[in-house]
């Protein structure tokens, strides 16, 4: 009968939430703790992450939206003296005169919202720079804040 070899130990690997600790590739890092204002910083940076790409479905959404707009008065111009205007599920019998100033009072209208959500991701990117010089500034490699 042969004797069993002893199981060779395992390093264990830790985690705390008091510490951030690079990944092996980096092992050349110091272990830096992590602080409480240090753990809000990257937390605010994490929701202005979230907010920002909500933020950019919608744009894309009303970039859609204020094409099909852009596609309509042009099909408008080109059209009849009248026009039916789709409302919710409704069709509405209207003058083409009518139913382009609904188009493009529509358009301004979410050109507004387009450029208030630009106004808002201006104003995220800014304090997400801000942030991040702040956190490479104190982690240096050892923390990853890119997509």
């Amino acid at each position: 009968r042969e004797p069993t070899p002893a199981p060779t130990p395992t390093p264990s690997r830790t985690s705390t939430m008091n510490s951030l600790k690079p990944s092996e590739a980096k092992e050349d890092l110091p272990e830096v703790e992590v602080r409480e204002e240090d753990q809000m910083l990257i937390n605010e940076f994490g929701r202005l992450n979230s907010r920002l790409h909500e933020l950019q479905a919608d744009s894309a959404a009303l970039k859609e939206k204020i094409e099909h707009l852009d596609d309509a008065t042009t099909e408008l111009m080109m059209g009849g003296d009248s026009v039916r205007l789709k409302l919710g599920d409704a069709f509405i019998d209207c003058s083409e005169d009518y139913a382009t100033e609904f188009c493009e009072k529509r358009q301004e209208r979410l050109q507004a919202q387009m450029d208030a959500i630009t106004a808002e991701e201006t104003t995220i990117l800014e304090r997400q720079k801000a942030l991040k010089k702040a956190l490479y500034g104190r982690f240096g490699a050892a923390i990853n804040l890119e997509e």
